[in-house]
């Protein structure tokens, strides 16, 4: 019995974890929030981690390559890639939300306007502030914030740089790949709490928000989890045939940060392992040290469905009917509004007000759709990593590398 207790894989113990804090917040919902504080030591572990290791990883893997157009055209390829699953993400969402109308006969009361102005404070990003946000004034400044485009954008172009110096840059480059060593390292020992920590998060939100959280807008909540299932199976499968990714050794690689990414909502969380696992994998690390992170702004395709899902939602709920052309034009909105935010904590809801004022319809709206937003954060999050991990694996594939495959 012992013996079969220690060979459990760190997934099992999530979900261990898991279950362990639905229980507590279920059965025992004041001593669940009183465990916040462990939760928030593990969040700001993983944190600690990401950009010493985005910096290392991206600095050694590109110093390594020495070619910069071979950079550049990665790049390409990625974006294009992020742009088409992201569309059809978006086309996902509006067809579930058409199809099983989640939001009829869900009135919008005049009594939650006030939380919806509270909900509605960030103003939704846009091209030119997204564009300045791009480019760190202080590479100190973004790793103290854990602005994860920012370091990869930087780090891109130090590593860029230390690959034109050549032989000069050789200590900067050991120095980088010692430190990415370093960081995976210091993953493993992090995620040693991951099942306390994660246990003690879904016990937080559970205790705080109380039982119905995980039942509240019933049809609403079903419809996302089925059009995410849908697009992990149709979409990401298809993907994986199409590129043959290995589907049964991909699982292996990714179900760790899924988990993770699920129990507590943060793709930030979920990126060290994700970073680590991918390149186990067989992705080159100059390859997922640039795709993982960047898509993590550009490549949400879990987000992406979800607001397309979630205006629809809205609408139906205040009575208004959609046409095509206005549907049509509110997921081109999307498509572009929804880049460059993967930073800002429930970014869905910098991004939601602004769509549902462009088109007239009810803020009102936000407010109900907080109700159930742990929920289906964990659920849209989770999606995000998985897609940005097969991402870097089919750009991996894109570029004659086999991930996968190797033994």
């Amino acid at each position: 019995m012992g013996r079969a207790v220690k060979r459990l894989s760190l997934t099992a113990w999530i979900f261990i974890g898991m279950a362990a804090g639905i229980a507590l917040g279920v059965w025992t919902p004041g001593f669940a929030k009183r465990l916040e504080p462990l939760s928030t030591v593990f969040l700001r572990l993983i944190r600690s981690i990401v950009a010493p290791l985005l910096f290392g990883t991206l600095v050694s893997g590109i110093a390594a390559t020495g070619d910069l157009k071979r950079m550049g055209r990665i790049g390409v390829k990625a974006m294009v890639y992020f742009e088409l699953v992201t569309t059809i993400a978006l086309f996902l969402g509006l067809g579930m939300g058409n199809l099983l109308r989640p939001g009829a006969g869900v009135p919008i009361a005049a009594s939650v306007t006030a939380g919806a102005e509270a909900a509605t404070t960030p103003a939704s990003p846009t091209l030119s502030s997204v564009l300045e946000h791009v480019f760190p004034a202080s590479i100190i400044d973004a790793m103290a914030r854990n602005d994860v485009l920012q370091v990869v954008v930087f780090s891109f172009l130090f590593g860029a740089a230390c690959a034109a110096v050549g032989a000069k840059a050789a200590p900067v480059v050991s120095f980088s790949g010692a430190l990415a060593e370093v960081m995976f390292r210091y993953t493993r020992y992090v995620m040693y709490l991951a099942p306390a920590g994660v246990g003690a998060a879904i016990a937080v939100t559970v205790g705080g928000k109380g039982p119905g959280v995980l039942f509240g807008l019933g049809k609403l909540v079903a419809a996302m989890y089925a059009a995410l299932a849908i697009f992990l199976v149709a979409v990401l499968g298809a993907v994986m045939a199409l590129f043959r990714i290995p589907v049964g050794a991909f699982y292996r690689a990714v179900r760790e940060p899924f988990a993770i990414a699920f129990s507590t909502a943060s793709s930030e969380a979920a990126l060290p392992l994700a970073l680590e696992n991918m390149e186990r994998f067989g992705v080159p690390k100059h390859i997922v040290g640039f795709v993982l992170p960047t898509g993590y702004s550009f490549n949400l395709d879990g987000t992406t469905l979800y607001l397309s899902l979630a205006s629809l939602f809205v609408a139906q709920a205040a009575g208004i009917r959609l046409g095509f052309g206005e549907q049509l034009l509110i997921m081109l909105t999307l498509m572009l509004s929804s880049k460059g935010v993967a930073g800002v904590p429930r970014a869905a809801f910098v991004i939601l007000p602004g769509i549902l004022a462009s088109f007239h319809l009810p803020l009102e709206g936000v407010a109900i759709l907080l109700g159930v937003d742990a929920l289906l954060d964990m659920a849209r999050t989770s999606v995000n990593v998985m897609g940005n991990c097969l991402a870097s694996a089919v750009v991996a594939r894109w570029e004659g590398f086999k991930p996968g495959e190797r033994g």
